[in-house]
């Protein structure tokens, strides 16, 4: 699950870019990522290869990676907007 990789792998290439744009830039594509991320973990869970109650736990943490990279991008649109 390359996805799972390119989530933090992402961020911090954005932040590295060294402009607000970037770093939403590639906020937006960790957002990508993860819901691709979270279509993985369901399709292995419909496949079996992954048990229910370790899916409901990946999925909690999943969800919590969501709220905070949300929260990351509405700051940074605001950072933007404030910024033209």
């Amino acid at each position: 699950m390359r996805s799972a990789v390119s989530i933090p792998s992402n961020i911090a290439e954005g932040d590295e870019r060294g402009t607000n744009k970037d770093s939403l830039r590639f906020l937006q594509i960790a957002r990508g990522s993860l819901a691709e991320l979270e279509t993985q973990l369901s399709i292995a869970e419909d496949l079996g290869i992954i048990p229910q109650p370790v899916v409901v736990q990946i999925a909690t943490q999943l969800d919590e990676v969501a709220r905070l990279l949300g929260g990351t991008i509405k700051m940074r649109k605001a950072r933007e907007e404030g910024g033209r």
